[in-house]
């Protein structure tokens, strides 16, 4: 028996106990019969007092392991948060770069072809003077080739 049925059978002897004329409330029970009671309450109550200690334990030791577990994933879940925002970073950082670096290839490019175009002008122009000396001076040699034929023309 429960220790609720126990102390409902106590109740049950006191209802059905005689009573003492005059003296209010005042009872006849059976001492061994309340002292058998008495003993199962006390046997039977370590037993339900451990059970109420165990269930209390086991949901102590749930409510830890939930909270662990709850801290858990929150660690591991501002873990990825700074992960993402990290990698998110570091791509922010590698466009910023990507774009510094075509910026200054555009830059290279543009100041290569100048150099280029320039050095092109320069040589064509070198070229341009050099063939324009060469032919004022076969121009040169050629009048000077017919102003001696003419002279030797003449003389002959």
């Amino acid at each position: 028996m429960s220790v609720d049925d126990l102390i409902d059978e106590l109740y049950d002897m006191v209802d059905k106990a005689w009573s003492l004329p005059l003296s209010r409330g005042r009872a006849v029970l059976d001492g061994e019969e309340v002292k058998q009671v008495l003993d199962e309450i006390r046997e039977n109550m370590p037993k339900e007092i451990r059970q109420a200690k165990a269930i209390v334990a086991d949901r102590t030791q749930i409510l830890d392991d939930a909270r662990r577990e709850a801290e858990t994933v929150l660690h591991v879940a501002q873990e990825r948060a700074k992960a993402l925002i990290a990698q998110d970073e570091i791509v922010r950082q590698a466009q910023q770069k990507a774009n510094e670096i075509t910026a200054q290839s555009q830059v290279k490019v543009r100041e290569m072809r100048k150099a280029s175009n320039d050095y092109i002008d320069d040589l064509m122009k070198r070229t341009d003077d050099g063939l324009s000396q060469i032919l004022a001076e076969l121009r040169r040699t050629r009048q000077n080739i017919r102003a001696s034929q003419r002279q030797n023309g003449t003389d002959s």
